[in-house]
């Protein structure tokens, strides 16, 4: 390139190594006698000389290789999230053509009722594992709201206080949680394990093996009701709100940014500045709160309170969050990418049962996308390696 551009004429417009033009130059008076004039625009042999890098230096003005990569429209359209919804046109396309009854808006209705209460713990979810943490007691706390839900409208109390007192169990357990982990120090893994035995336990303690139903038929009604013909459910309108929350606090703030950084280095993360304590503290606030949102939505869709409601949808609340881009390991995901993994967990689970599969073979599916999900990065990654390793010794030295 720099050769290029010496060789033409006129000024040149490049900085550094250039050659200046001849009226540029400094006058240093006229050349002595026997000395060759260069013409305009060309070098003199000492010129060229000077330019010639010296032996044994590589030459530190030539570019060997531009950086390539993708930019602009192309990042958007061939990255994990844009891959992960075109799956999920390819399903729906292939489920609406090969099962009978599945492109319906009573279809539309049911899947997304169905996928609701996974949708919601999987925001939280997400902005805890791309922190580097996890929660797996979130179906326990949601199992708890549906037993303290059931126990306190049975005892005669108002159900607005019953709601409110319900979503306040939920910010308690989160909190417990919370200090336990990022006050504490202690490992999220460990904790989540043992919070999730306790808070089923004690939904079994409070409502024991009973179940309560009677819950008022408006709500009840209203939790299933659709927007018109349409299929949607009237309370998929809360979902987006909480969806686009998660989605501005994730991505346009600076809280959002933070956890990317705490889950690539919480030693880097805290020399910037950023609060690693109180940051997971309100994480864990964000799942038990969500969690209890979801127990609420779990009795009044199905009007039963039980100990065991919403029993291991932690399992499919992390393999849709993985499945949908975020990295186990932290520091990496996106919301778009687990809304396309929970839409295309949900997808597939429903359209299995359409054609009468079994729930074994469900429970089946779902651990095998989980296992996909983790796996497949983890090649990928290794493939790209391999390839820049073998890239780099193949070529040319300067």
């Amino acid at each position: 390139m720099s050769d290029r551009l010496d060789a033409q004429p006129g000024p040149a417009t490049g900085s550094g190594s250039s050659v200046q033009p001849e009226r540029d130059q400094p006058e240093t008076g006229a050349p002595t006698k026997g000395t060759r004039m260069a013409a305009p625009g060309t070098r003199t042999s000492e010129e060229k000389t000077a330019r010639r890098p010296a032996a044994g230096k590589a030459d530190t003005t030539k570019v060997l290789a531009v950086p390539k990569g993708r930019t602009g429209a192309a990042r958007i359209l061939l990255g994990r999230d844009a891959i992960m919804i075109y799956v999920l046109v390819v399903v729906v396309l292939y489920a609406s053509l090969v099962i009978p009854r599945f492109a319906s808006p009573v279809t539309v209705g049911f899947l997304l009722l169905d996928v609701i209460p996974t949708l919601l713990i999987a925001l939280p979810m997400t902005l805890v594992i791309i922190s580097g943490e996890i929660d797996l007691s979130v179906a326990s706390i949601a199992g708890l709201t549906s037993a303290l839900m059931g126990v306190l409208w049975q005892g005669g109390m108002p159900i607005a206080l019953v709601l409110v007192i319900c979503v306040l169990a939920g910010l308690v357990a989160g909190a417990f949680n919370g200090v336990l982990i990022a006050y504490l120090g202690l490992p999220s893994l460990a904790v989540t394990i043992g919070t999730l035995a306790l808070f089923r336990g004690l939904a079994l303690v409070v409502i024991g093996d009973n179940a309560v139903a009677n819950f008022p038929p408006g709500l009840t009604s209203f939790f299933t009701s659709k927007i018109g013909g349409t299929g949607i459910p009237t309370v998929m309108v809360g979902v987006v709100v909480l969806i686009i929350a998660f989605a501005v606090v994730l991505h346009f703030t600076p809280f959002g940014r933070g956890l990317f950084a705490l889950g690539y280095s919480k030693e880097a993360a805290t020399f910037v500045g950023i609060d690693v304590a109180r940051s997971k503290f309100l994480l864990y606030l964000a799942t038990g709160t969500v969690s209890a949102f979801a127990g609420i939505y779990w009795t009044l869709r199905y009007s039963s309170a039980r100990s065991d409601n919403a029993s291991g949808l932690e399992l499919a609340v992390i393999a849709a969050v993985l499945l949908g881009g975020v990295s186990i390991f932290g520091g990496k995901g996106s919301i778009p990418g687990v809304l396309a993994g929970v839409l295309l967990i949900g997808t597939i689970n429903y359209a299995l049962k359409l054609d009468r599969v079994s729930e074994v073979v469900l429970i089946i599916v779902t651990g095998s996308l989980l296992i996909l999900s983790v796996v497949a990065p983890n090649i990928g990654a290794a493939v790209q390696r391999a390839r820049h390793a073998r890239q780099v010794r193949a070529a040319p030295l300067p």
